[in-house]
């Protein structure tokens, strides 16, 4: 997503959040990713493009996902699969999160491939996480990139994978990057900063200028551009004569700072600590202040690419590591003054500021105001694809939002949730995005009284929701081997409905809230009365004293 800066001197970028998840991690034995959307022009809205058949001599135009610049136009393929959001209907789930990297590397003129069209292109074109990397490495190869550093999450329904690239900068066309995939059993995240360093260099999994070599056998788990280390060294960013093996990506083409560390690293440190009880030695690491190098200025503390988790995942919970505001730790965002009296776990921007010379910052988080949507995926092994592939698609601020079941084969979308149905500047409450956000932004004015009654309604809804799955799941496969055609328009239609439905009835939700929390009270309907109870609950003293500390006696009461 677009960049969001700490300062002029910070070049790191604090957007977007990618968990994912191999098919032993989960309760079920689905793979699964997660993405976080977070940019504060991103409208959230449900991407489609239907299943087509194109005519020999066809081309697609593109355009920058982030402004919607026109970049130019690539030859289109013979057929194109159909896609919701990021899922297609063969059940693959691209994510991404924009880290920036070297900044001589960010332009190349004549490039036509930004991220999130390489993105959107590959969920047309390919089938499984492996062909996604051999679509994605020819598009930027043939036609240039256009963007700057990105880590991809990329899964099927047997495979998760991590790729990071970056740009050639001016003068040679393409990117250089590495693919690795995530071993069963393992569960890895990226949040805005690089984070595959050293990798096996295996010959055979190289990557020839026209074509990929043996990333087919499934014995290969790593995969990058031939020329990943040698670009290096001719750059000047590895040294010429140092060993191939000791080569590590990130801290070659995207090396942690502070802000790397503190804004990004620290959301992935948050995720694996929820999961594994090994992650204190990293908390150092992760908030910038314990950051080791060595004598080339790699890091030699940082966090592991992957870990394992103590207990198999639900789905329910995976949802809600999207919603993590450092809760439990030091940095807790609902503990510090700033949170106010109560308790806001979110900071307006901008996010650092200055005292007596000195320079502050405030916590960037998973769960963050500024999303424009995510999802959690789940790729189904089991399942046929037209059942097996489910986004649960949200838009907004994960924490005050709920997750909706789409099924990937579905040939619409909601409504509430479609393409053109209002924009960033442009207001209706017939959007899910608008609906969603209204709800948001008056939790953000009393967050202690009024998010315990949005989690209570978001995990009522969204177990109901897995529980409609299960019974979905189930009439569907009674009826695809005999008429697919008709699984796929009953999918169709459950997703639609219940996506229109959640709309319809958080709209209502916000009416409730807005009517029981309205002008500082909270009031309460008394059955048979007229007037509801009305509650003021006081101020923390914290709070008090400090009015009084900075107001001195000027509202003090005097007899």
């Amino acid at each position: 997503m677009l960049l969001v800066v700490w300062g002029c001197a910070c070049h790191q970028a604090f957007a977007c959040t990618n968990f994912l998840f191999t098919k032993s991690t989960t309760k079920d034995g689905s793979t699964s990713i997660t993405y976080a959307a977070d940019s504060h022009v991103l409208y959230g809205e449900l991407y489609h493009w239907p299943a087509a058949n194109w005519p020999a001599g066809s081309y697609v135009d593109i355009y920058e996902w982030d402004t919607g610049h026109f970049l130019g136009k690539i030859p289109q393929v013979s057929h194109t699969y159909g896609v919701i959001g990021n899922m297609n209907e063969h059940q693959l789930a691209i994510g991404e999160t924009t880290y920036g990297g070297r900044s001589e590397l960010h332009h190349q003129a004549g490039a036509i491939i930004d991220y999130g069209s390489l993105i959107y292109l590959t969920l047309q074109r390919a089938r499984t996480a492996r062909e996604a990397i051999v679509v994605m490495t020819n598009l930027v190869e043939e036609y240039g990139y256009y963007s700057e550093g990105e880590s991809f999450s990329i899964s099927d329904p047997n495979e998760v994978w991590i790729m990071e690239m970056i740009g050639k900068g001016e003068g040679e066309k393409g990117a250089v990057w590495v693919a690795r995939m995530v071993p069963d059993g393992y569960v890895c995240a990226h949040a805005n900063q690089a984070r595959i360093t050293t990798f096996p260099l295996e010959g055979r999994s190289s990557i020839s200028s026209d074509k990929i070599k043996n990333i087919y056998d499934k014995e290969v788990t790593t995969v990058y551009a031939k020329d990943v280390i040698s670009f290096a060294k001719q750059k000047g960013f590895y040294p010429q004569y140092a060993p191939n093996k000791d080569f590590s990506f990130s801290d070659t083409y995207a090396p942690v700072d502070f802000s790397g560390a503190r804004a990004c690293e620290i959301r992935v440190w948050a995720f694996f600590n929820e999961v594994n009880p090994d992650m204190a030695p990293y908390w150092g690491y992760a908030k910038g202040t314990d950051i080791q190098r060595d004598g080339k200025g790699y890091v030699t503390n940082r966090m592991p690419l992957w870990v394992k988790p103590s207990r198999k995942l639900d789905i329910l919970e995976i949802m809600d590591f999207m919603r993590n505001h450092l809760e439990g730790t030091e940095l807790d965002m609902r503990k510090d003054p700033g949170a106010g009296p109560y308790e806001c776990p979110y900071r307006w921007r901008p996010m650092s500021y200055s005292v007596d010379g000195k320079k502050y910052v405030m916590e960037r988080t998973t769960a963050t105001q500024q999303t424009g949507f995510s999802f959690v995926s789940q790729s189904r092994s089991w399942l046929p694809d037209a059942i097996g592939g489910i986004i649960w698609f949200g838009v907004d601020d994960a924490a005050n939002s709920v997750y909706f079941p789409m099924y990937s084969a579905a040939t619409e979308v909601p409504y509430a949730y479609a393409v053109g149905n209002g924009s960033m500047m442009q207001f209706t409450d017939k959007a899910a995005f608008w609906v969603f956000n209204q709800v948001s932004n008056l939790t953000y004015t009393r967050y202690n009284a009024i998010h315990p009654e949005v989690r209570a309604k978001q995990k009522e809804l969204e177990n109901r929701y897995k529980s409609y799955v299960q019974m979905t799941d189930a009439a569907a496969l009674s009826m695809i081997e005999q008429k697919p055609e008709l699984a796929v328009g009953y999918l169709t239609d459950f997703s639609c409905n219940t996506g229109n439905q959640l709309a319809a009835t958080w709209k209502d939700f916000y009416g409730y809230l807005f009517t029981r929390f309205m002008d500082g009270n909270i009031k309460t309907p008394i059955p048979g009365e007229k007037n509801p109870k009305v509650e003021n609950p006081p101020l923390p003293e914290w709070y008090l004293r400090t009015i009084t500390n900075y107001m001195g006696n000027k509202q003090e009461v005097t007899e």
